[in-house]
């Protein structure tokens, strides 16, 4: 096999964390690598690195072979794409238009990608903004694609179709799975529980020897005081004859000396850490904030349409109280406009009079950072701070993170960070338009479990298959200009 990067002494720091710290790296030609991480964790500074794009003041990296690029959207560059059937097939019409959607952008750098002479791909977040068929549309093209691939990734069956191979960046070191990204759960999960049980195994050991060194001291003190009440007796009785007998320590210093080697063994029983708690949340909603109507909110043959295009042509619904339902389609079918026609209540829309509707955006990280973390989530919250901090933590915020200010957080720590105001706002109805873009898997799971817990009523847009099958109870599906209610 044919090596195509090799990189030595990667070292990057940023505000005083180390971000990345591998001694060495391989890629090879073949190589079909998912890259996972938390957000901040240093992924898209790694194929910066790799690619040449951030230089290194030391380390190695030499390339054997050539690569393209898929970045993120806000870093998108336009240039022309030469196969233009491709173009056709990803539904991609103009090259220069400035009105595009953000499905048609991530379609667009997708074809300028797949149409390179180059040996291997590195894709940020390809899948992002991309419908079902777009999503399929890749992963067939990526199966059959000859060259070396490192992805990062929060699609889940996307990693699981496409790779064969996770690198898991954590503290700025890689470990390596095999498998796609199911396999590295399962290797996870068995890593947890054989944490598990050595810390254990580990705890019982230390305490019994902490135990065995108190009852040992204990019987050393006792000899102790019993030898010199002996030794008084013996001075008061013989007038002080036997006061400078050989004392009887022998049996005292054994005592000790065997607590100071349990003492030993206990550190080299090392500080064996427990396994990462799996934080399950419960949310509330007040009684003042309680909905009664079966039917919150429900649509009697509504139309919509901008300039000639029709979005809905007599199309009626209802969504069920206390529900997780999903909305589909393709891009542009009008899922984000259904959204913006529940929140202005246009004509046909009814909802319960009592309702409070958030609301997540899909550009929801574009927004003013100018306060800190904890100032920002207490803000209109009615969570204890203790509950607040949980919820933080459950999406994979530290202590130290907690303390940040908004403007030294990442794009994706900002969207986790609304993603958990939102869940502990004073709503009764949540609107969520694409809520996993751009999260870190680890969050994806987490928000997952909030909102299958969250006591109120979900309507969220995704085409993230694996969201779907676990969170929603119903999914709505819109085709031809109608909502259909999928069985």
């Amino acid at each position: 096999m044919t090596l195509s990067i090799k990189a030595k002494d990667i070292y990057v720091e940023y505000m005083g964390r180390n971000i990345l710290d591998i001694d060495e790296l391989e890629l090879y030609e073949f190589d079909r690598i998912g890259l996972v991480g938390a957000n901040g964790a240093g992924k898209s500074t790694l194929l910066k690195v790799l690619l040449g794009e951030i230089t290194l003041p030391q380390g190695k990296i030499v390339r054997e072979a050539d690569f393209t690029y898929i970045p993120q959207l806000e870093d998108i560059i336009v240039h022309e794409v030469k196969n233009h059937a491709l173009m056709g097939k990803l539904g991609i019409d103009c090259i220069h238009s400035e009105n595009r959607s953000g499905g048609e952008e991530t379609r667009l750098k997708i074809a300028q990608a797949l149409s390179s002479e180059v040996h291997g791909i590195f894709a940020d977040e390809p899948t992002c903004h991309l419908d079902r068929a777009g999503i399929d549309f890749l992963i067939n093209q990526l199966k059959h694609y000859a060259g070396a691939l490192l992805i990062i990734s929060h699609d889940r069956y996307f990693l699981d179709q496409v790779v064969d191979k996770i690198w898991e960046l954590k503290d700025g070191k890689i470990t390596e799975y095999w498998g796609g990204y199911s396999e590295y759960l399962a290797q996870k999960d068995e890593e947890r529980q054989a944490q598990a049980a050595q810390y254990k195994k580990v705890a019982a050991e230390r305490e019994r020897l902490e135990q065995a060194i108190t009852e040992k001291r204990n019987q050393a003190r006792k000899i102790e005081q019993k030898a010199k009440g002996a030794s008084r007796k013996n001075s008061t009785e013989s007038g002080g004859r036997l006061s400078h007998q050989k004392p009887t320590g022998s049996k005292q210093k054994k005592l000790h000396n065997a607590a100071k080697n349990m003492e030993h063994r206990i550190k080299e029983l090392g500080d064996i850490k427990p396994p990462e708690v799996i934080r399950n949340i419960q949310f509330r909603l007040s009684k003042a904030l309680e909905l009664h109507n079966p039917f919150p909110i429900t649509g009697k043959d509504i139309c919509k349409q901008y300039g000639s295009k029709v979005i809905f042509e007599k199309t009626s619904f209802q969504f069920p109280l206390g529900a997780k339902i999903a909305i589909k389609g393709a891009n542009g079918s009008g899922k984000t406009t259904l959204f913006k026609m529940i929140l202005a209540r246009e004509d046909g829309i009814t909802i319960s009079p009592k309702a409070q509707i958030g609301y997540f955006a899909q550009n929801g990280y574009k927004f003013d950072r100018n306060q800190g973390v904890m100032d920002f989530m207490v803000d209109n919250c009615d969570y204890q701070i203790s509950e607040i901090r949980a919820v933080l933590a459950a999406m994979g915020f530290s202590h130290h993170d907690i303390r940040k200010a908004l403007s030294v957080l990442s794009g994706g720590e900002v969207i986790k960070l609304q993603l958990a105001k939102m869940l502990l706002g004073r709503y009764n109805i949540l609107l969520m338009d694409e809520p996993s873009n751009f999260l870190d898997l680890p969050a994806v799971e987490a928000l997952e479990n909030m909102m299958r817990n969250y006591a109120g009523t979900i309507l969220f847009i995704s085409h993230d298959v694996r969201l779907l099958e676990n969170v929603a109870d119903i999914v709505f599906e819109i085709e031809d200009k109608m909502m259909i209610q999928k069985v």
